[in-house]
This record gives structure tokens, sequence and C-alpha cells, in this order.
């Protein structure tokens, strides 16, 4: 078994057809299908399954995909490992963030980043928190910061913040001044992210224990698009503050939700495997400047999570000035 194979059979479950994956790997598709079948006579395993629309692993052909992803990922930083050694950390980071964080922290943190580490390349992910965890497990990210709800095993983690939630909508649909029960919450037209989806699962499990059911007359995939219909009119959202809708035009000032609901931010890599030095010095820089984020900008209802004592006393006392400019500020809406 050569690393040739183990690249073939990655590129053809990614790219879900031989035709498609011969085209990423520049190698004709009978030349491919020969690759795959020594592979398997090899293994003595079917590891694909041909359909009309195309292949999917077999349980076997999962398991190596698995595996051959991470050996993959182990080969690409051998060499930022072997030249950390002389200096600085060196190497390819595929680093991960929820689109709600990376609306306000992406941008600032590759910039922060690029600073602090010259030499590690870092390749940006955008998506939810669902499909960065699943990428996390299938080892085809190195980090990603997330939005979690309930602690699932197998990651490790380091949880940075919990973010309180509230409720949006537009300024022709706005409610009243104060805060919202869950109540109340579960007889408005909402517009919710597609399933799955941390922020709609625990919303629904919110429901479920008062023997309710969310009113979703829409979902969107995108914040954008959730923003969008919801500046149309169509229903309100839930969202955590300080995301792009901040300065939106056609929402209505934020509500609170009460009792409160809460999401934890955290950065998350795969428990099975060690993190090279390049991922660790990026994990080490990520929550360093979400720290200094949190000590000099304190948005509302963020709680942060291990600040040092003197950030956590800053943080406290801007926490008390943001209390009263959001009380200032649901009472003018």
């Amino acid at each position: 078994m050569q690393l040739r194979h183990l690249r073939y059979f990655v590129s053809i479950v990614d790219a879900g057809s031989f035709s498609r994956a011969a085209a990423i790997v520049h190698v004709a598709q009978p030349a491919l299908s020969q690759q795959i079948s020594e592979l398997e006579d090899e293994l003595g395993v079917a590891l694909l399954l041909r359909h009309a629309r195309g292949i999917a692993p077999t349980a076997a052909g999962d398991r190596l995909y698995r595996e051959a992803v991470a050996i993959l990922k182990q080969v690409e930083q051998l060499p930022g490992i072997v030249r950390s050694t002389e200096g600085d950390p060196q190497g390819v980071v595929k680093l991960g963030m929820s689109s709600t964080l990376a609306a306000t922290i992406g941008g600032p943190f590759i910039q922060s980043c690029r600073d602090r580490l010259p030499k590690v390349m870092i390749r940006f992910h955008i998506s939810d928190s669902e499909t960065l965890k699943r990428s996390i497990a299938d080892h085809a990210l190195d980090l990603a910061l997330l939005f979690e709800d309930e602690l699932v095993a197998g990651y490790a983690r380091t949880p940075l913040f919990r973010q309180r939630l509230y409720f949006i909508t537009g300024t022709a649909g706005a409610q009243a001044a104060g805060p919202l029960s869950i109540q109340r919450l579960t007889e408005l037209p909402l517009v919710m992210p597609t399933a799955p989806n941390i922020l709609r699962s625990l919303l629904e499990r919110r429901f479920a224990a008062m023997h309710g059911t969310p009113n979703i007359v829409s979902e969107g995939d995108q914040l954008s698009s959730i923003l969008s219909l919801v500046q149309q009119g169509l229903g309100g959202t839930v969202l955590p503050r300080g995301t792009a809708f901040e300065n939106s035009v056609g929402l209505a000032p934020p509500l609170l939700i009460e009792p409160p609901l809460f999401l934890t931010a955290s950065v998350l890599w795969s428990g099975d495997a060690a993190l090279g030095e390049a991922a660790e010095a990026v994990k080490s820089a990520l929550a360093a400047h979400i720290q200094t984020r949190m000590s000099e900008h304190m948005e509302p209802g963020l709680e942060p999570i291990g600040l040092s004592p003197d950030r956590a006393k800053a943080a406290e006392a801007k926490a008390a000035e943001v209390k009263n400019w959001l009380g200032t500020t649901q009472k003018a809406g």
C-alpha cells in the first residue's frame, strides 16, 4: 500500500465519483479505478459502493477514509514539524469557524495570526457548528471555533465564553420592550437555521420541555439569508448579540429571553489525535485573541470563561456598562 492509494481513495470519497476525483488528482479515470481495485484486493474488502448518483464508502471504506485522512494530515504536517525545530512554528493549519462567530472574529484573528505566526498558513473554513464538528471528527479540520450546547465525547476543547441568545425581529414586527418569555417565544413565527443546527436543537429541546413546538415559518442555511427573511417581516429569529446584524437596517432592538438561553463558544479539536506544533500555536493564539478582545470590548450577553483575574475584573466592569446601555436601548425601543 502506497500513500498515493490513500490520497486517491480520499479524493474519490470527497468528490463522490471517479470522474470528478480523476479531474482533481489529474489521473485518468481507468487508472484511478485500477488503483482502487489494487487497494481493495490488498485489504480483502470492498471499499466503495457504486450507484446511479456516484459512489459511497462501505462500512470498511468509511473506516479507511477516517484513518487515511488522519495519516495524510500527519504526512502534510511533517515538513512544518521538522522546520519548527529551527525556530518559529511552521506549517498549514485548517481552521474552521462558525458563521456567527466569523462575522466579527474571523478577519481580525486571521490578521492577528499572520502577525504573530508569520510562518503558519491558515486554511480558513466557515460553516455551521454541527458541520464543523463532523469535519473535526473526520480529521478534515485541525481546529474549530464553534458554539456548543452539550459537551459531546470524542473531542478535546477549550471553552472560552458563554453567549446569551436574543430574539431578533424586523422593525415592522417589533415587540414591546422588556424580556421575552420562552412561553411567548413558542407562539411567535420564527425564521430558523436548517437542521441540523446547534441553536435550533437548543430551542427545540427547551420547547419540548414545555410541551411545545417552535412555530417555524421559514428556514435559512446562512446568517445572511435568515436576517434577510427577518427584515422582510416574515418572522423573528434567535441569535447571539455582537454578530453582523448589529448594524443591519430594518431590525428592531434585540430582546432578552427569560429564562436565559446560552451557547458556549469553544475551540474544538479531535480527541484521538495530538495537534501538531503549528496547530497548537494557532489554538493558543486564538484563545489569547478572544481573551484580549473580551477585556477590551465586552459584547452584550457575553460571559467570559477562564479569564485572568485582571481581565475578569475589567470584563465585569465592561459588562455593567453594557447592561446599563442595553436597558436604555430596550426602553427606547
